[in-house]
């Protein structure tokens, strides 16, 4: 596979036409490149959305406000929140 691209890239600089290669090669990696960052990113918001919905229907479903069982209202101590916004 080396020898290869090593006789494609000497016949390119033979006729002249590396340049134009050289800028195609770089065209596409970056095109790909950059595809798996914004796909990457959209699967994390993805992920981060289906918690946070998950959470939330979680909190609804149990009823007590997110309370630890047995414990009366206003006795306890305050429980975090159950996700963060500030990300």
């Amino acid at each position: 596979m080396g020898w290869l691209l090593l006789i494609l890239v000497l016949l390119a600089a033979a006729f002249g036409i590396l340049g134009a290669v050289l800028k195609a090669v770089v065209f596409v990696v970056l095109t790909l490149v950059l595809t798996g960052v914004v796909l990457s990113m959209l699967a994390w918001w993805l992920v981060k959305r289906q918690a946070r919905r998950f959470v939330r229907e979680f909190d609804a479903r149990s009823g007590d406000g997110g309370r630890q069982r047995g414990a009366q209202p206003g006795t306890g101590p305050e429980l975090p929140p159950t996700h963060d916004d500030r990300y």
